[in-house]
């Protein structure tokens, strides 16, 4: 009885895999064949469920592709944009470059340190930073849907042209970005209780006139041993690249007292 439940077991797990790369050939197109020459079988399964349940209605091309992730133009069926983050598996600096946010951060405790693996984790990680930042106020891209290591968001611009980034447009008003950032950074500190940790020129976008933060996977705890480290690492930035515009910009231990201390910023 027990090998002939196994034995049904597989023969499902077959049925169920050929009758989604069926479906997958029938939603073939050019994107898609671009798809498949880049990301494993699980990846487009996991595409594959989003475009079945709705969450993903069109796929376009590349608006950014980085050492450890690729992000698409897509819509929803209601027609809103999407911004598909595709983070790799086989990245090979994945591990090195990322301990550093890893170790010490609980959501990782029973992570196994297996590339793979720990690429779910970040990927699910950024979903729910995402999460917490919009909760706390602060202007991030809305996470749609989160499973292994697809990120469906909200896009960030219009027609599939993604918002500028700082590094790519002065701001026409630098004071007034830099001071909505460190208060953006004082609201994740104090609302959400994490620390950006990589915030920079290029890693914020200007919508509307607002500064967008973005890359929310390396975020941690304020319970995480770096997390002090990499607050004044953040401020530093924030510093340097704003009085190189010219803005009047506040030394980097009075930001640190304004973002940690109660008061408005």
């Amino acid at each position: 009885m027990a090998y002939r439940k196994r034995v049904d077991k597989r023969l499902a797990r077959k049925e169920k895999k050929y009758e989604t790369e069926q479906l997958l050939k029938e939603k073939r197109s050019e994107e898609y064949e671009v798809l498949e020459e880049v990301f494993d079988k699980s990846t487009l399964m996991t595409i594959y469920e989003f475009l079945n349940k709705g969450i993903i209605d069109e796929i376009h091309g590349v608006v950014k592709a980085g050492k450890e992730a690729r992000i698409y133009w897509g819509k929803d069926r209601d027609g809103k944009e999407l911004a598909i983050k595709i983070f790799l598996t086989i990245a090979a600096e994945f591990k090195k470059g990322k301990l550093q946010y890893i170790e010490g951060d609980p959501r990782f405790k029973h992570v196994r340190r297996d590339t793979r693996l720990l690429v779910f984790a970040w990927a699910l990680k950024e979903f729910k930073n995402l999460q917490l930042a919009l909760k706390a106020k602060v202007k991030v891209p809305k996470p749609v849907a989160i499973k292994n290591n697809v990120l469906v968001m909200r896009f960030i611009g219009k027609n599939g042209n993604p918002a500028p980034e700082l590094k790519e447009s002065v701001p026409k008003n630098p004071e007034f970005i830099y001071n909505q950032l460190l208060e953006y950074i004082k609201r994740l500190y104090q609302k959400a209780e994490l620390v950006h940790g990589d915030i920079s020129e290029y890693n914020v976008m200007v919508w509307r006139g607002k500064p967008v933060l973005f890359d929310m996977a390396q975020a941690v705890l304020l319970s995480h041993p770096m997390a002090t480290t990499f607050l004044k690492r953040d401020l530093q930035n924030l510093h340097r690249y704003f009085k190189k515009l010219g803005a009047k910009v506040s030394s980097t231990d009075e930001m640190y007292r304004r973002v940690t201390e109660d008061g408005e910023t």
